[in-house]
């Protein structure tokens, strides 16, 4: 009966005229951005950000998300369309949307991904009003020691389900929390690494290290790719799928969803995971795994379920227990932080209007995006003809005008300038910078939660084996810390004697 009421709250709250419009405007700017190759919705939401502060917390997190899924779902028409992921989740869509754009089929790719975003947005939305309520209820008895343990997990989670070097991803996730201690010591009054620039006594804004490191450093690599695009230019048509699209994709659609909610709650599996494993599954199930790759419409439902399965129920960990999914997650926990809403177990009770709002208007964004996208294709089509080098000097200015509204300060212009310049160097170094934002904000709560646990056992560092369920996390961390350490060890001493043998 509590479901029902809860929904019902949620619907008196989405369907008002204001977030109504917000939802609305969330889910066409990140549709508007998304679609431009490269721009996926961490830098969506990074350059969109400033836009919602002088907005109401309830309104500014309606569109934030969707801004969010908007991008997500905008990434699968440039796939389908230009052969150019418009985020890494997109990658495996443009396998066999692209191929299926070639044969005449744009139409029913771009309809099957619209439909089975829709269903999984759906799955999802359902999943988070059911298991958030007694996920939050449990974390209520969290004290400073449990919340300690939780987010240490959640960091080398997220390290162990980073792309690229399990060691790089750990040195991104301690250069973020370094880069979190910035500031002013709340406890000693002392500045910390502020080097005698007074600007860093507040230490350094989310905001504008989320700009620089992924909306600049992508922008600068996009333009390393080149300006040619292969541009689907013949009409889309039969915008609707046949029976036969329908009966071959229903059951990927449906296993696509499973994997994207399973994965979007586990902290850095997010949805380039979720959508790659939920292909790879499908290519597994196939009776004509060869059909893969040449225009399979399963190799579309399965990775586009999955993505915004997993995009929306990232939201469930970093609602109840504040702690991030992903990079996009920690934007948002960031945001919340902004809007002065403390994310946690406590923000059903003492936010019920913005919880249950966001979930309904979750449902609502996913509906909207069904009918604003497909008769928007030819929109889509026209902007992605545009030339990079003209679009690349408008994001650029977007993005120095909203971090320069922050504070009306030039100096976060010139940090988000240098960020941009350690971003990219990262990547060329192969480093996702993803963990380095999560360990940036989740490192100030670590360390208040390690202060608190301290002071309440008098500087006895053994609270955190006593208590029961702090203990359970330590022991499940060092588990995935082992299995992270042991193959790499293993395939370093191989690679070794490989060598001296030859």
């Amino acid at each position: 009966m509590a479901f029902f009421d809860n929904l019902a709250l949620g619907f008196g709250v989405a369907l008002t005229a204001s977030h109504l419009l917000y939802c609305l405007l969330g889910v066409t700017l990140g549709s508007f951005i998304g679609v431009l190759p490269g721009l996926g919705p961490l830098v969506t939401i990074s350059m969109l950000l400033p836009i919602t502060f002088n907005l109401e917390p309830t309104s500014a997190l309606i569109m934030l998300a969707g801004i969010y899924y908007g991008a997500s779902y905008g990434g699968s028409t440039t796939a389908i369309l230009v052969n150019l992921p418009g985020e890494s989740s997109s990658v495996v869509t443009c396998l066999d949307g692209h191929a299926m754009a070639k044969q005449g089929r744009a139409g029913p790719a771009l309809a099957i991904a619209a439909l089975s975003s829709f269903f999984a947005g759906t799955v999802a939305t359902a999943l988070i009003a059911l298991f958030a309520p007694p996920l939050a209820g449990w974390a209520l008895s969290f004290g400073s020691p449990e919340y300690f343990s939780l987010m240490l997990v959640g960091l080398l989670t997220a390290a162990a389900l980073a792309h690229g070097s399990m060691l790089k991803s750990m040195a991104m996730v301690v250069l973020g929390l370094v880069l979190g201690t910035i500031g002013t010591d709340v406890n000693s009054g002392l500045y910390r690494l502020t080097f005698g620039v007074p600007e860093l006594s507040d230490g350094l804004s989310f905001v504008v290290i989320a700009m620089g490191m992924f909306g600049i450093a992508e922008i600068v690599a996009n333009l390393e790719q080149g300006t040619a695009r292969e541009v689907f230019t013949g009409k889309v048509r039969n915008l609707m799928p046949s029976r036969r699209d329908i009966a071959d994709s229903w059951r990927a659609v449906l296993r696509g969803t499973g994997i994207g909610s399973f994965l979007g709650i586990l902290p850095g599996a997010g949805t380039t995971i979720s959508s790659f494993l939920a292909y790879a599954m499908e290519k597994r199930f196939a009776r004509d795994p060869s059909r893969f790759g040449t225009g399979a419409i399963e190799g579309v439902a399965a990775p586009e379920a999955a993505n915004n399965a997993a995009a929306q129920t990232a939201f469930i960990p970093t609602l109840t227990l504040g702690i991030p999914g992903s990079g996009t997650m920690a934007l948002v926990l960031g945001a919340l932080t902004i809007y002065g809403i403390d994310p946690g177990p406590r923000v059903m009770t003492s936010h019920p209007d913005l919880f249950w709002g966001l979930v309904v208007s979750m449902w609502i964004g996913n509906l909207m995006l069904v009918i604003l996208n497909l008769p928007l294709i030819g929109i889509w089509v026209r902007m992605l003809r545009v030339p990079y080098r003209l679009l690349y000097p408008s994001i650029v200015v977007l993005c120095c005008v909203g971090v320069y509204t922050l504070a009306f300060s030039y100096l976060d212009v010139v940090f988000m300038a240098v960020s941009g310049v350690a971003g990219y160097v990262l990547v060329k170094l192969e480093c996702e910078p993803a963990p380095l934002l999560l360990g940036f904000v989740l490192g100030p709560m670590m360390e208040e939660n390690l202060r608190r646990s301290m002071v309440l056992s008098r500087g006895d560092p053994s609270i955190f084996v006593t208590q029961p369920i702090s203990l359970g996390l330590l022991v499940f961390a060092a588990i995935l810390l082992a299995l992270l350490v042991v193959p790499a060890i293993r395939d370093k001493r191989a690679a070794a004697v490989s060598e001296g043998e030859h």
